[in-house]
């Protein structure tokens, strides 16, 4: 069984006016015609206008979507709270929202949801989501969730994919310098930096393929090397509006690494 997950630097249909072109390759990633996308957006405590927004953009491209909801009553589209399991396991695809990351990996250790989707993903659902739904699939992450927006520290996350990973990474000013000091430091592994409309498809645990909706956006590798911290850039596949229905997902070679400073 192929284990997917689908980071997203920052964009999709929270981040973006018109139709996102990140959102069109997710769906697509799940190979299904009609798929079934359950939408979590427990970092921000399950506001009622990003679930509008969800529903709105998610029916557009032929979804059936649904939500899992921990500080909303049920209503129309909701997975019930006494059968997560099931719920989520008969999804073909599951998308995370942003938010405060700490807060939301505590609502979801509390309830086993972290259990429900290591179990959905060994299963083959694939696993997804921008800003917070894309670092807490990592061994860790640089969040703004203790130190405030705009600042990063160091956060043990979910552990599916493998080293480190800071969102919005050309989108907020000091992204960049404090994943890289984080890692020169020790306080993180090596790990990816991904820019805002950029989104990284991971493959049983090893990238797959960038895919980008800006000119110039990509993901970076940074790592601790001799005494340095080495920025490699990855090489992106610019997304259309009208994209090959079929993903071929091939290994991305890096360009020439950025030297630390």
């Amino acid at each position: 069984m192929t284990r997917r997950i689908i980071a997203m630097g920052g964009g999709g249909f929270l981040m973006e006016r018109r139709p996102s072109l990140l959102d069109e390759y997710f769906v697509r990633a799940t190979g299904a015609r009609n798929p079934k996308v359950c939408f979590i957006s427990t970092g921000a405590g399950d506001p009622e206008e990003w679930l509008a927004k969800y529903y709105k953009a998610f029916s557009k491209l032929g979804c059936r979507p649904s939500h899992l909801a921990f500080f909303r009553k049920p209503r129309r589209g909701s997975i019930p709270l006494t059968r997560i399991e099931r719920g989520l396991l008969a999804q073909d695809a599951i998308y995370v929202g942003g938010g405060n990351t700490r807060s939301m990996l505590a609502v979801w250790r509390e309830w086993g949801l972290d259990r429900i989707l290591r179990k959905a993903w060994n299963a083959g659902v694939l696993l997804g989501g921008m800003s917070a739904g894309a670092i807490c699939w990592f061994k860790y992450g640089a969040t703004d969730s203790v130190l405030g927006p705009g600042r990063s520290s160091a956060l043990s996350c979910l552990d599916f994919l493998p080293g480190s990973c800071s969102p919005h990474f050309d989108g907020e000013p000091r992204r960049r310098g404090d994943f890289r000091n984080l890692i020169s430091s020790g306080k993180l592994p090596s790990g990816i930096g991904i820019d805002d409309g950029v989104a990284v498809l991971y493959q049983n645990r090893q990238i797959a393929e960038v895919v980008s909706s800006r000119t110039g956006a990509t993901a970076y590798r940074i790592a601790r090397a001799s005494g340095t911290v080495v920025v490699a850039p990855l090489q992106a596949t610019r997304l259309h509006s009208k994209p090959n229905r079929r993903l071929q997902a091939t290994r991305m070679k890096p360009r020439a690494p950025e030297p630390g400073r």
